[in-house]
């Protein structure tokens, strides 16, 4: 029988009533853990509890968290066979983004999941989402970091949060389901990561300097000047369609000069949920292109800013992380000769 390791971060799933709104209750979550028949019925792995230390709202992860959360996951990896990460739903997606880079050559599950009800109201979602969790981490067949909710199973570094009130609260635009959870579990293996290393290993992240940008119509570039220093690292433009923006200001090319030689790594993804960054597609995107900014394809925002976290612990080379971002390392995108 398959073991994994249930871990408690946070997040609604585990959180009760108060005064002041719904807050973290560690004590009143393992109890009812505990006492839930159904993670001790016949055809469930064998499961451990583990609770971090301060239990938090997802809204407060930071790279910090990250890092203890993939350490956890590395320091008992060869103690289980598989993974179930509790965790809000606000920043899920940009957890798993961080995970599935910072922990390289995995080879088995991790699954993160959580609710849009607490599990101490009636209709929580959350007691189906644990246990389908905990089921899929014990079977083995994926083996990669992914998001269970809602009776999906996706690629956590291909998920973005859509819902903020319904129980099918993620989607992947740009990727396929990999397993749907109905009367049984109908997995679509053919969309399974298959790693090509051995040896697996856990990267920390380095807690650089990161920006997001969204595109907006009327935008003044000049006001993002002053953040163009050499302490500024990277940046995720979400820019129009398939990557284009305003083309109609002088201020443009300077910053974006300014950008290249402060060594600011500018990653172009699509305000589109489903779509491809090609900047060079239309003229209006063309100035990136020609200022070295990277095109994040069809990655989600949440996964390249993960990815410039992990390529600047890894690389110190500004040529090499501008490289890596464009290329496939997790499945985070869909490579060039490949759409």
């Amino acid at each position: 029988m398959s073991r994994i390791l249930l871990v408690h971060t946070g997040g609604t799933i585990g959180m009760t009533r108060t005064e002041n709104g719904y807050q973290p209750d560690g004590a009143y979550f393992r109890q009812a853990v505990f006492h839930m028949d159904s993670l001790k019925a016949r055809g469930m792995p064998e499961w451990d509890f583990m609770e971090t230390e301060k239990l938090l709202d997802s809204s407060r992860m930071s790279v910090a968290e990250w890092n203890l959360i993939g350490r956890l996951i590395s320091d008992h990896y060869s103690e289980y066979d598989g993974f179930v990460i509790l965790h809000g739903t606000d920043t899920m997606a940009y957890t798993a983004s961080a995970l599935s880079f910072m922990l390289k050559n995995l080879r088995k599950p991790v699954i993160l999941t959580g609710s849009q009800i607490p599990l101490c109201e009636t209709r929580s979602d959350g007691r189906d989402n644990l246990i389908t969790s905990m089921i899929i981490a014990g079977s083995g067949k994926v083996r990669e970091v992914c998001i269970y909710f809602g009776g999906l199973l996706l690629r956590g570094n291909r998920a973005t949060k859509y819902s903020a009130d319904g129980m099918q609260a993620f989607v992947s635009p740009n990727y396929p389901q990999l397993a749907s959870a109905g009367i049984s579990i109908q997995y679509n293996e053919t969309a399974f990561l298959h790693t090509r290393g051995t040896d697996f290993s856990f990267v920390p992240l380095s807690n650089v300097p990161i920006g997001v940008i969204k595109v907006f119509p009327g935008i003044r570039f000049d006001l993002f000047e002053p953040i163009l220093t050499e302490n500024m690292k990277g940046i995720v433009l979400e820019a129009f369609g398939s990557g284009n923006i305003p083309d109609n200001t002088d201020i443009l090319l300077p910053l974006l000069e300014k950008a290249r030689k402060n060594n600011i790594i500018l990653t172009v993804c699509s305000q589109c949920p489903q779509a491809t960054v090609d900047t060079g597609a239309y003229a209006a995107g063309s100035a990136l292109r020609q200022a070295g900014a990277v095109s994040g394809r069809d990655m989600t925002t949440e996964a390249a800013v993960a990815k410039l976290y992990y390529l600047f612990s890894v690389y110190e080379d500004i040529e090499r992380i501008k490289f890596n971002m464009e290329r496939d390392i997790r499945g985070e995108l869909t490579q060039k000769e490949d759409i």
